[in-house]
């Protein structure tokens, strides 16, 4: 399997276990969904963990200060969104304990969708603009 073939399966893992994130999130009082909304957000995070592994990998096999302007505001994005979904998590965390405070930690997961979001399709755009280098023979 071709790096860009992983990395599509991993980032179309995430997006798939993010949905399912959401969808059960928003059905939170039911409680069998409850376990499974805590289960699709470990799903989440670890085919978020395994994109981010095989982007950096692929990242090296394009010329990504080529790609412009793009490159740093997709590098502030990504940045921002990875620590961003910590907060529903620790949220989340408070809720499981106290019951209480579900509107924030539905807008806080909102958010650091929303900043995945923007960074994923900055990504896409900064390797679609970005130089393909042509790797070496070792």
């Amino acid at each position: 399997m071709t790096l860009l073939t992983t990395f599509v399966l991993a980032f179309g893992l995430t997006l798939a276990s993010l949905v399912v994130t959401m969808i059960t999130g928003l059905r939170w009082r039911i409680k069998r969904r409850r376990k499974l909304h805590m289960g699709s957000v470990v799903m989440a995070l670890g085919f978020f963990a395994w994109t981010i592994a095989t982007a950096y990998k692929l990242g090296a096999l394009y010329d990504l200060d080529g790609a412009g302007w793009i490159y740093p505001v997709h590098m502030v994005l990504a940045r921002t969104g990875t620590a961003f979904l910590l907060l529903p998590v620790i949220s989340g965390v408070c809720v499981l304990k106290t019951g209480k405070h579900h509107a924030r930690h539905r807008m806080l997961a909102f958010v650091a969708f929303g900043t995945v979001t923007l960074a994923a399709i900055t990504g896409f755009l900064m390797l679609y603009m970005a130089p393909y280098i042509e790797p070496v023979a070792r």
